[in-house]
């Protein structure tokens, strides 16, 4: 197999590489002076199962344009196989019109993602499951449990834990978890007035002692996640940590969570941590390149992906 680069993760790239002891492609992405990427791939690829590895976040229409084209210089090398791995998946939450003449830009991506010429799509954790029916190509929709479940059980073993959902769209990715570990689960009533902005309106479940989880697939701004450890501390939790697979974590988010009444937050490296994030005292960041990298094994050797989450 070989393995692409993007520029938008590399740190993750090359960890997944060393899991997989299989090196990085040499491939050089850089940029005309009016800021045009230009993609040229410096090994040869002919016949080759190739993976591109390049998450869509910030800054999101630069990394999937550098995406696209990657995947047009791989087609046009002959490349027998092109898997695009996309950890964080851009545009993921403009999944379904919201109004009058709004569009469905995750829709789009997936269109632009097919027509540039990838052949599979491997992913993780998306923001709707049923955007992997936008594509007409397999799509790989990895979850967080095997990341997200060994940290927990390593830190609070023993003790009174519940699962909760920040909104009721998550309740299905909380509720797994909450099987894995074999706890409780509550979830958060809200109602979002505009984007950015969420007011927590009442908790579903009881949570009076309990060391709560909030578990989310994106964190922006960080509103609701602080808002929902309010409502919860409210309640009676003991204690409120939140877990989240994608730490977009724009603007201040960081530093509103530092300050929140939560314990402790717990995201991804589906996205490369800004500064902010590395001297946060409360932010954490897991590694997922050893499930990427299995699961790029298991593809490249045409094994099964869900037998990793059983």
């Amino acid at each position: 197999m070989k393995l692409i680069a993007g520029n938008s993760n590399r740190p993750l790239a090359e960890a997944v590489a060393n899991y997989l002891e299989v090196p990085l492609t040499k491939a050089a992405v850089r940029r005309f002076a009016d800021m045009e990427v230009f993609t040229e791939i410096l090994e040869n690829v002919r016949g080759q199962d190739v993976f591109v590895i390049q998450s869509t976040s910030y800054p999101a229409n630069d990394n999937l344009m550098e995406l696209l084209i990657t995947i047009d210089a791989l087609r046009r090398g002959s490349a027998r196989r092109i898997t695009a791995v996309i950890p964080y998946f851009g545009y993921a939450r403009q999944d379904r019109k919201t109004g009058g003449r709004t569009p469905i830009s995750a829709k789009l991506v997936a269109n632009l993602i097919t027509s540039a010429g990838v052949d599979r799509v491997l992913t993780m954790e998306l923001h709707a499951g049923q955007i992997q029916g936008f594509f007409d190509i397999p799509v790989d929709n990895l979850i967080m449990g095997p990341v997200f479940v060994p940290d927990i059980e390593k830190k609070f073993a023993g003790k009174d834990i519940m699962m909760i959902s920040p909104d009721v769209g998550g309740v299905v990715r909380a509720r797994a978890l909450a099987k894995r570990l074999n706890c409780g689960l509550a979830i958060i009533d809200k109602r979002r007035e505009k984007a950015g902005v969420s007011e927590v309106m009442n908790v579903i479940g009881k949570v009076d002692g309990k060391i709560c989880f909030l578990v989310d697939d994106i964190v922006d701004s960080g509103g609701t996640l602080c808002n929902a450890a309010v409502a919860l501390k409210e309640k009676g939790a003991k204690e409120v940590h939140a877990y989240a697979v994608h730490g977009v974590l724009s603007g201040g988010a960081v530093a509103r969570i530092s300050s929140s009444q939560l314990e402790s937050m717990v995201i991804t490296d589906s996205i490369a941590a800004t500064e902010a994030v590395e001297n946060a005292a409360v932010v954490e960041q897991l590694t997922i390149a050893p499930l990427l990298g299995e699961a790029i094994r298991r593809i490249a050797e045409e094994r099964s992906i869900s037998a990793l989450f059983k």
